[in-house]
């Protein structure tokens, strides 16, 4: 999942009356220009989730509990989403992974009354939960993180890609606009893997892919960080890789 946290909502939420809060936030980046495509937002980082990637750049961000996380209201949220309808479009609920918040449609319908469009990143950790967020939403970044075999080396997660796969289909069938994309990293993938990946959304209907180069700020895997090599994917495999979508970018 891509996005920051910004310190200058630490300074809103400090003026702001800390109310129950109906979704578990961590955090809040004002602005975005990359995490809802043509559509100025912010991101929403919803705190938890079930898997634990190797390549997380948000890794403060797995627990379902943190002293951090209780400090924010949803109310803080609202008002500083309010004091920003003139200039935002968009709100995007990130993680962690969202899905996984039993108050994230509540959340979804809180924003969307404001006027704003709403997207999702998630990695498809419940197809189940996954399929009821979809209606709410008005366009998903997916993550897929490697063949379906390969999920449990990067999630630590047992059968972890079956979930992952399933919602790509769901989300193919639900016509909500969408990306799907991969980080990858030299310890985790191959150009051999990455080719099958992409084939095999291709197959499945995807129309729009993306490639992420892995991001070392904020990734606990020391032997990730470690590694200072970088996958090699030369120009002849990235127009390979194109002329099975209608997009595809290269972040």
């Amino acid at each position: 999942m891509k996005g920051s946290f910004s310190k200058s909502f630490n300074q809103i939420s400090e003026k702001t009356e800390v109310i129950k809060i109906p979704l578990r936030v961590g955090g809040i980046q004002p602005f975005s220009t990359l995490d809802y495509p043509n559509h100025l937002s912010a991101v929403i980082f919803c705190q938890g989730c079930s898997w634990r990637c190797r390549y997380c750049h948000n890794a403060q961000l797995q627990s379902f509990t943190s002293l951090k996380q209780l400090k924010l209201g949803w109310k803080g949220v609202l008002d500083f989403l309010e004091s920003r309808r003139n200039c935002l479009e968009g709100v995007v609920f990130s993680g962690g992974e969202p899905i996984l918040q039993p108050h994230l449609i509540d959340a979804i319908h809180d924003v969307k009354n404001m006027g704003f469009k709403i997207g999702l990143h998630s990695g498809g950790a419940s197809e189940r939960l996954f399929s009821k967020v979809l209606s709410h939403v008005d366009w998903v970044g997916l993550d897929v993180k490697s063949s379906l075999e390969k999920y449990p080396e990067i999630t630590g997660v047992p059968k972890s890609g079956i979930h992952a796969w399933k919602c790509v289909r769901l989300l193919l069938e639900s016509g909500v606009p969408y990306e799907c994309r991969t980080t990858v990293h030299c310890m985790l993938h191959s150009k051999e893997e990455i080719w099958d990946i992409a084939k095999n959304l291709h197959q499945l209907g995807v129309r729009h892919y993306g490639i992420q180069f892995f991001q070392e700020k904020g990734c606990i895997d020391k032997k990730l960080t470690q590694e200072k090599s970088r996958l090699f994917l030369d120009a002849e495999f990235y127009d390979m890789v194109k002329k099975l979508f209608d997009t595809f970018i290269i972040r």
